[in-house]
C-alpha cells in the first residue's frame, strides 16, 4: 500500500445503494472531492456513453475540474479520443467484475490491467491537483477496480462496501430516470448477487481498509455513519456535514451516477423509503428473493423491520455508528 497523501475511498456495490448521495454528503468536507462512477469518465467524455454531462451541469469536456484532468493524464502524441477508446478497451477485457478474483491473485501480471493502473494513477493525481483535495471519493462500485487500487501507484485505498436491500434495488430499477434504463428484476438481482460476492472477496483480502455499510443504516442515522467514515479514512478531525437530517450540497464534478446528483442547495436525507414494499409486483419480489436470500440471510434483510448494522465478513477495524456499531469489513456494465 502506497503511503501517498492522496487517499481514495472506493465504494464497491450494486447499482442504486445510494452510493450518490453519500458521496455528494461526503464532497461537502474540506479536502474532499467526489468523483462520481470515475471508470466512465473517458466513455462518457466523448460521446459513447449514458450522459456526458459532469455534476456541475457542464458537459464533461468543458468542465473546468475534467477538461484539465482529461487534458494532464492523456499521453503526449495520442488523441484524446483515440485514448478514451483504448481505455475503454482494456476495461472491457481485463477489469469486468468476472475479473475481480484474476486481479487479486494477480495483481498487475496483464499488461491491459498494469496499463489502466498507471491510467488510473495519473487521473487520480490529475483530480487531486486539479481540485485541490487530499480525498478522493470514487464510487465506481466495480470490485475488479477496487482489487486494483492496491497496485495504484501514488494513492491509499479504502473501501467502503455498500449494501442495500435487494428489493428495493429491484424496485428503483423497475423506474426510468432520465438517463437511467429500467432493468427487469432478474437481470437486476443477477448482477446484485455478483457485484456482492465480487465485493466480498475484496474486502476480505483488505479488511483492515474496509468498512461494510447497508444503505438502510446510512439513512437511519446519516450523521453517525459520516462522522464513522471520516475516522475510517483519518479524517476524524474533520468537520461532518450532516446536522441532524440536513446537509447542504454545493456543486459537484460527478462523472456519473443517480441523476439526482445535479440537485444542491439544502437536502433533508429522508428515512428510508419502503415504497418497494407495495409497489414491487409479487413476481418481481419473489425472482428477486429466490436468487439473492443467502446474500439477504447474511446481510439482515430477513431480519424484523429494525436498522442494524451486519458484518458479512470477519473484521479487524471497528467504527462508532451511533447506538449501532458499524464494523468495517473495509455493473459488470
Amino acid at each position: 500500500m502506497s503511503q501517498s497523501h492522496i487517499k481514495v475511498l472506493y465504494i464497491i456495490g450494486w447499482c442504486r445503494n445510494g452510493s450518490t448521495i453519500l458521496g455528494n454528503v461526503l464532497n461537502e468536507v474540506k479536502g474532499f472531492c467526489h468523483t462520481g462512477e470515475l471508470s466512465f469518465l473517458w466513455k462518457n467524455a466523448y460521446g459513447h456513453g449514458s450522459n456526458t454531462f459532469c455534476g456541475c451541469g457542464e458537459a464533461l469536456t468543458r468542465c473546468g475540474v475534467w477538461s484539465k484532468v482529461l487534458e494532464e493524464e492523456a499521453p503526449a502524441g495520442s488523441t484524446p479520443e483515440a485514448h478514451a477508446r483504448e481505455i475503454v478497451r482494456r476495461q472491457t477485457r481485463a477489469v469486468r467484475t468476472r475479473h475481480t478474483w484474476s486481479i487479486l491473485r494477480e495483481g498487475t501480471r496483464s499488461e491491459d490491467v498494469r496499463e489502466y493502473a498507471a491510467t488510473l494513477s495519473r487521473t487520480y493525481r490529475a483530480i487531486a491537483k486539479a481540485t485541490g483535495s487530499h480525498t478522493l471519493v470514487d464510487s465506481g462500485k466495480l470490485p475488479s477496480e477496487a482489487a486494483l487500487l492496491p497496485h495504484v501507484e501514488g494513492i491509499t485505498p479504502y473501501f467502503l462496501y455498500l449494501v442495500r436491500d435487494p428489493r428495493a434495488a429491484t424496485h428503483s430499477w423497475t423506474k426510468t430516470k432520465q438517463y437511467v434504463v429500467p432493468m427487469s428484476a432478474l437481470r437486476s438481482t443477477s448482477y446484485w448477487v455478483g457485484f456482492n460476492l465480487a465485493s466480498e472477496a475484496v474486502i476480505q483480502r483488505y479488511p483492515e481498509r474496509s468498512f461494510f455499510l447497508r444503505y438502510e443504516d446510512f439513512i437511519a442515522e446519516p450523521a453517525s455513519v459520516v462522522g464513522a467514515l471520516l475516522e475510517h479514512v483519518g479524517a476524524r478531525d474533520a468537520v461532518n456535514p450532516v446536522q441532524g437530517r440536513t446537509v447542504h450540497l454545493g456543486k459537484n464534478h460527478t462523472v456519473t451516477g443517480n441523476p439526482d446528483r445535479f440537485r444542491s442547495g439544502p437536502t433533508l436525507l429522508r428515512p428510508e423509503d419502503e415504497a418497494w414494499r407495495k409497489e414491487l409486483p409479487a413476481r418481481a419480489r419473489n425472482i428477486t428473493q429466490a436468487l439473492s436470500w443467502p446474500l439477504m440471510a447474511r446481510y439482515g434483510y430477513f431480519q424484523p423491520r429494525r436498522t442494524q448494522a451486519r458484518e458479512p465478513v470477519p473484521s479487524n477495524t471497528a467504527a462508532s455508528g451511533g447506538k449501532e456499531e458499524l464494523r468495517g469489513t473495509g455493473t459488470d456494465r
